[in-house]
């Protein structure tokens, strides 16, 4: 899809929406370097080598393994600070489970991911962001993010530009659970049919905003 096919589909999704919710990561921001590529660097800063590769397929294993476990939650999907931390941990633990420096590569990583020099904007995310605004219409961001992104808001492009900042630990649920959608309604004092929620992941972003009653765009 081109940026002016997209453009014009935003224009007409809009209708009847008084605010726009963006996603963060893969949206409008990306790790740089990538989450691969960090977890490498930061291993070998304690003697741990291994390849991009299975740090990749090891990272993608474990993020699974969380997200199952948070699905069995009951009630599903329910979060919090402790849980967002406790979640990190056990990723880089299930990564890094030979190395005896996991805990400090963690300490490493959960720094660095919180820092503005590590992410960059996404470019496409980034003209919808400017589109809307063209329009005149509010923007928000909503993520499955810990508490670090309310600091990392106020020093990285584009979310510095961005008032009404969510993240899962502070609203207390992750996506896809409705609860997730219904706390953002309730801070933004909008009802559901008059938000847009753009993202880039099918089932937390797109799929999960419209089982929630709001409209819903993939960023291609």
């Amino acid at each position: 899809m081109t940026v002016a096919t997209q453009s014009s589909l935003l224009h007409e999704i809009l209708a009847g929406v008084d605010t726009v919710v963006f996603d963060v990561v893969g949206t409008l921001l990306k790790p740089a370097p990538s989450v691969s590529e960090a977890y490498k660097k930061s291993a070998e800063k304690f003697g741990c080598s291994m390849s991009v590769g299975e740090i990749a397929q090891r990272f993608s294993i474990a993020w699974e393994r969380q997200e199952s476990l948070d699905a069995q939650n009951k009630p599903a999907f329910i979060t919090h600070r402790r849980r967002e931390y406790d979640r990190w941990r056990q990723i880089v633990f299930d990564v890094f489970e030979a190395s005896p420096a996991a805990d400090k590569i963690f300490d490493d990583l959960w720094i660095h991911f919180g820092q503005p020099s590590s992410w960059q904007p996404v470019d496409q995310g980034c003209r919808l962001l400017e589109t809307v605004r063209e329009f005149g219409i509010e923007v928000a961001v909503a993520s499955n993010f810990d508490e670090r992104l309310l600091e990392l808001a106020k020093h990285v492009e584009p979310l510095n530009g961005i008032e009404k900042i969510f993240a899962s630990s502070e609203l207390g649920w992750r996506k896809p659970a409705p609860q997730f959608f219904q706390a953002v309604e309730s801070r933004l004092q909008k009802e559901p049919e008059s938000l847009l929620l753009i993202g880039d992941d099918p089932r937390l972003d797109i799929a999960a905003a419209k089982a929630a009653g709001w409209k819903s765009m993939r960023i291609a």
